[in-house]
């Protein structure tokens, strides 16, 4: 006898949202949401300023970047000239904004 199994699927939708967190730690969300009561699940990036307000300017000299070489010819001159690495890139982050596009959250 062949028994039927139920399948559940989960499909998840991402929303974007502003929000704060308060002294006590708690999290506020400051846009209105127009989802029925429920769990939901969170993730959370902390907001950060990248652009630099100093009115002083630096005069250090830039650190040379090392030269990256590889093993396989046919690679050994595109590694030399790949831009760096920025001091601030998140491979995760890199990975979410990639699969988000592809499965379209």
């Amino acid at each position: 006898m062949i028994q039927k199994q139920s399948i559940i699927k989960n499909i998840m939708q991402a929303y974007k949202l502003k929000g704060k967190i308060d002294q006590s730690g708690n999290l506020l969300i400051t846009e209105p949401l127009n989802l029925p009561p429920g769990n939901v699940e969170i993730v959370v990036w902390a907001a950060t300023d990248t652009l630099d307000h100093s009115t002083t300017p630096t005069t250090e000299p830039a650190p040379e970047t090392p030269k990256r070489k590889s093993r396989i010819k046919a690679f050994q001159g595109l590694f030399e000239n790949a831009p760096a690495i920025p001091a601030d890139f998140d491979p995760d982050q890199a990975k979410y904004e990639y699969l988000k596009e592809k499965y379209n959250l």
